[in-house]
């Protein structure tokens, strides 16, 4: 195409949790957020403005198809040992220039601890489907 212009269609892509796919995954969105400083000194006129460190966080948005929620818990609650996960969101819509000039757009956040409630169950008369929202800490990204 040469005249128009394709950016990545946020539809055509995959997010895989531990080496496994999750095939019902409905939105993903990795962020970093930087912890900064913002000041004056003697004679300035506007802020000065530095990192002081960093924040990594991952949402994830289901449709719940296994139990691995509840099996994260429980192994928590038997081991009382923090679950660390690896999150990997690949955007790969192959129509796009960035997949032209770059393939896929690959970004893996390790040591994601979940931060949020985790719902157990949920049940709606006037519902539709569960999905359930999460949210993670991560550690660092790939």
């Amino acid at each position: 195409m040469d005249f128009n212009t394709r950016p990545i269609n946020i539809r055509m892509g995959k997010i895989v949790i531990d080496g496994i796919e999750v095939a019902d995954s409905v939105s993903a969105t990795g962020t970093f957020t930087p912890d900064t400083w913002s000041g004056k000194q003697l004679g300035d006129y506007s802020n000065s403005t530095r990192w002081l460190g960093y924040n990594i966080t991952v949402s994830l948005s289901e449709h719940r198809s296994t139990p691995w929620i509840k099996d994260m818990i429980k192994k928590y609650q038997a081991t009382h040992k923090t679950p660390e996960l690896t999150i990997q969101g690949i955007m790969n819509d192959p129509d796009s220039d960035f997949f032209d000039k770059h393939q896929n757009d690959v970004c893996t956040f390790v040591g994601c601890v979940p931060t949020g409630a985790m719902p157990l169950t949920a049940l709606d008369s006037g519902g539709d489907v569960v999905t359930d929202n999460l949210t993670f800490n991560a550690r660092d990204f790939l």
